[in-house]
């Protein structure tokens, strides 16, 4: 329902600032949840919010360990009121890329895993987390990106659980984002209700109902 997701926007720039005048939202969850479709069914209720994909910051070399990147690129400038400027990673050719400037627009998601990381927290207007099993999230993945993709989905497997064990995002949510019925994790049909997470700062007023479309790696 539309309406319903005008309203999860509405609610979002009614926030205060968190970083700087910005109202930075994360959109976490394991890989194959549906994050980059949420993100972007979302970015577009809010007229257009510039979307931080994480799978543009990560490497190969550093699936996690770009913290201090992320904070140094992109956060620091949008508190200072900044335009940041990023290298996007081509995964392809294992080289980052031109820079790519982020405004600093009213709202920004930044969506990807970890995106809702404990030293990213203290910058986030809200913490919204694809809640999707991993098993469920990982297998979908795994089938959407074939068999050429299997020996890295095995090594990123281990990456994120050990990721979570040690920083996890969920205990941390304003907003957990659930599959209503059908389809596949990050599939393209289905339904999703939006409900109070375990922080509880943040609630939409009403569960939200949207359908999905085609999603992304992360």
């Amino acid at each position: 329902m539309e309406l319903a997701l005008q309203h999860l926007a509405s609610s979002v720039r009614q926030a205060p600032p968190s970083c700087g005048d910005v109202r930075l939202v994360a959109v976490d969850g394991h890989a194959g949840s549906g994050k980059s479709t949420f993100a972007g069914r979302l970015a577009g209720a809010l007229g257009g919010a510039p979307v931080l994909r994480l799978d543009d910051v990560a490497t190969h070399e550093e699936l996690f360990g770009w913290t201090e990147r992320l904070l140094r690129e992109v956060v620091a400038p949008l508190r200072r009121g900044h335009t940041a400027h990023y290298r996007p990673y081509d995964w392809r050719a294992r080289r980052f890329g031109p820079a790519r400037a982020l405004p600093p627009a009213p709202v920004v998601l930044v969506e990807g895993v970890g995106a809702g990381r404990r030293a990213l927290r203290p910058y986030l207007a809200r913490l919204l987390w694809m809640e999707v099993p991993a098993e469920g999230a990982w297998r979908a993945g795994r089938e959407r990106d074939g068999e050429e993709q299997r020996k890295f989905w095995d090594g990123w497997v281990r990456a994120e659980r050990r990721h979570f064990a040690r920083d996890p995002s969920r205990p941390f949510a304003d907003l957990l984002v659930r599959r209503a019925r059908g389809g596949d994790p990050g599939g393209s049909d289905g339904e999703y209700l939006v409900l109070p997470g375990p922080a509880g700062t943040a609630v939409t007023g009403d569960s939200l109902t949207e359908g999905d479309g085609p999603s992304a790696v992360c």
